[in-house]
């Protein structure tokens, strides 16, 4: 009988191309995962890998062996998940993935609540602006938006991911407010290149009637991190483009105000993800469920919405 153990080493390293990233996944060794794999393929009597400097590749008895036991594992993993901590209650460490201004802005405000009904959850977050992997790094989930993930992932749609442009009242109070898109290129411009592809990119700016025009500021400025661009506005240094839920606050506040009501940038949705199986384990669930129900409790993807001028 095989170990649970080897066949989990085999699975991840299957998904992730290496034993390195399912040792990340796993909390193992990459030592002890090649060698739990390795005691699979010696009592199966089969090679499952071939074997490389760079990478792993199924062998033709790997990929059907693959398809014979990764649901099978999955529903086994949540069967020894759900009965062995708390009486069935969700619990475990909980791995997820967010950018760090609008993760400490609007999700962990949501955390005593989500650990008052689930204590037995234990939270291991990543703030951070780069794009994880989320199945190979190990997450649970990941929140954000305009991320592209490759197959295995699923998503729920959170609000809408809409940019607007904006400026400090004390920047705009000697400057007449710009009546189309095509008039910011007048203004002195805080851009922001994506860290990414090291580009800045045009934009399409749209109207509530659905007029479409293509934008792009004057890169007096040039910054690679959205944050930034938001707290270069504060200070009053020219206009921005930024997201809805990013310049929230300080449009409640006065400290910034938006320009063209009327016009939006739409980037698509804010999502959370998570990895596409046909059993999720019960503290993957209860969690997006949790953030799902918040956000339309508090209405935020009407909020979040720059095409309600």
């Amino acid at each position: 009988m095989e170990t649970l153990a080897n066949l989990e080493s085999f699975v991840r390293s299957a998904e992730t191309g290496g034993f390195s990233a399912a040792a990340r996944r796993l909390s193992l060794t990459p030592a002890a995962v090649s060698r739990n794999v390795a005691t699979l393929e010696r009592n199966l009597g089969v090679r499952l890998f071939h074997r490389s400097t760079r990478k792993l590749t199924l062998t033709d008895a790997g990929e059907r062996f693959l398809l014979e036991i990764r649901e099978n594992l999955e529903g086994l993993q949540n069967a020894i998940s759900s009965v062995a901590t708390n009486g069935g209650e969700p619990a475990g460490v909980l791995k997820v993935s967010m950018g760090l201004n609008f993760g400490a802005d609007y999700i962990l405000p949501m955390l005593p609540a989500f650990l008052a009904r689930y204590p037995g959850i234990r939270p291991d977050w990543q703030f951070t602006t780069r794009q994880t992997d989320l199945i190979a790094d190990g997450f649970d989930a990941a929140i954000g938006g305009g991320i592209e993930w490759g197959p295995g992932v699923v998503s729920r749609t959170l609000a809408p991911l809409h940019l607007i442009a904006v400026a400090s009242p004390e920047y705009m109070k000697k400057r007449g407010p710009p009546t189309d898109p095509t008039q910011l290129s007048a203004f002195d411009g805080i851009a922001w290149r994506s860290a990414r592809t090291g580009r800045v990119r045009e934009r399409i700016m749209r109207s509530v009637e659905g007029t479409a025009i293509p934008v792009r500021l004057r890169e007096t400025i040039v910054l690679d991190d959205p944050e930034a661009t938001c707290r270069a506005a504060l200070l009053g240094l020219g206009v921005t483009l930024n997201a809805v839920c990013h310049v929230l606050p300080h449009l409640e506040s006065g400290a910034l105000v938006r320009l063209l009501p009327q016009w939006y940038i739409d980037e698509g949705p804010i999502s959370i993800y998570y990895a596409c199986r046909t059993l999720l384990p019960s503290k993957t669930r209860v969690f997006v469920d949790f953030i799902v129900d918040a956000f339309r409790r508090q209405r935020l993807a009407e909020r979040f919405a720059g095409s309600i001028g």
